[in-house]
């Protein structure tokens, strides 16, 4: 992938989406003394094959805190459907955290929020003038919740399929994969349409095309209310009372799906520069860790690096 001239790059990695990716599409992994690395060695394939394409300046990664979260105290059904991983994998992150300090990535992690609402908050600092006024994030993750975060200075770039199918998704990608919706519309998909994955429950009775079809023709939830409440709204009857007797419930769901972007946490990009670390080191951990093969996929150390 060719650089823009003169425009840095940033990579967050949403890496309990990632780890989750990788533990599932692998098989069950150990080394000779029986300690299961599949999630680890998943995690790096991902991890070194996006530093090869992308090529970033700065790299930064986003855990999940294993508490609830603020979703979950306005609405404590939230993600209550999804079944719990097994410790297996739960026992890999810590494995992996280590793996990233030894890379000299910044983690971040924040009681009552989720990796999601971290990577919102660094993705919108990274805007910011004071911090760069030509830097490009790109979020590196193992699901499409990111995609509401997509505009002119931020891409996704996702796991499509396993670990080694990717996709980059920029605001015409993200048209292309939701019919038609714009990346800022995502959130008021989800808030009627629900997402079961994380128990968002949405409106009952909306599925994928008329929430689709509504907000092409309404452009936002707040326009389908509002039209609603001016009796203006032109649509059949029997989808107005679905609309009208669960607005608590679609008003609760844009909640829910909305990526929080001012987590009291700061980003410093002197801290996330990509390539400052010891080679050696990181030889020795694959080597710990049986992963001979990985050794040789290990980007060249970048010497004298600086933020300009």
């Amino acid at each position: 992938m060719e650089k823009k001239e003169n425009k840095k790059k940033l990579i967050i990695i949403d890496a309990n989406a990632v780890i989750h990716r990788a533990f599932h599409a692998l098989p069950p992994l150990s080394t000779k003394k029986g300690e299961l690395v599949n999630a680890i060695y998943g995690f790096l394939l991902v991890f070194l094959k996006a530093a090869k394409e992308l090529e970033p300046d700065f790299v930064v990664a986003a855990f999940d805190f294993p508490a609830p979260t603020f979703r979950h105290k306005k609405y404590k059904l939230y993600k209550a459907t999804r079944e719990k991983a097994p410790q297996e994998l739960y026992d890999q992150i810590p494995k992996i955290k280590q793996v990233l300090k030894a890379f000299n990535v910044k983690v971040l992690e924040k009681q009552g929020f989720e990796a999601d609402d971290l990577i919102g908050t660094v993705a919108k600092q990274a805007k910011r003038k004071q911090i760069s006024p030509q830097i490009e994030t790109i979020i590196l993750t193992g699901d499409l919740d990111a995609l509401q975060l997509v505009d002119k200075d931020t891409k996704v770039y996702a796991l499509r399929k396993g670990v080694k199918d990717t996709v980059l998704y920029d605001e015409e990608k993200v048209k292309e994969k939701m019919q038609g919706l714009s990346s800022k519309q995502v959130v008021d998909y989800k808030a009627l349409r629900g997402d079961p994955s994380d128990n968002i429950p949405g409106v009952a009775g909306i599925g994928e095309k008329t929430a689709i079809d509504l907000l092409l023709k309404f452009k936002s939830l707040d326009n389908i209310y509002k039209e609603l409440r001016n009796n203006t709204v032109q649509i059949n009857d029997k989808l107005k009372e679905k609309l009208k007797n669960q607005k608590d419930q679609a008003m609760v769901s844009k909640m829910l799906a909305e990526i929080n972007k001012d987590v009291p946490v700061e980003l410093n990009l002197k801290d996330c520069q990509w390539g400052k670390y010891n080679h050696d080191k990181i030889v020795k951990m694959f080597e710990n860790y049986e992963f001979k093969t990985l050794i040789n996929r290990l980007p060249v150390v970048k010497n004298n690096l600086s933020l300009w």
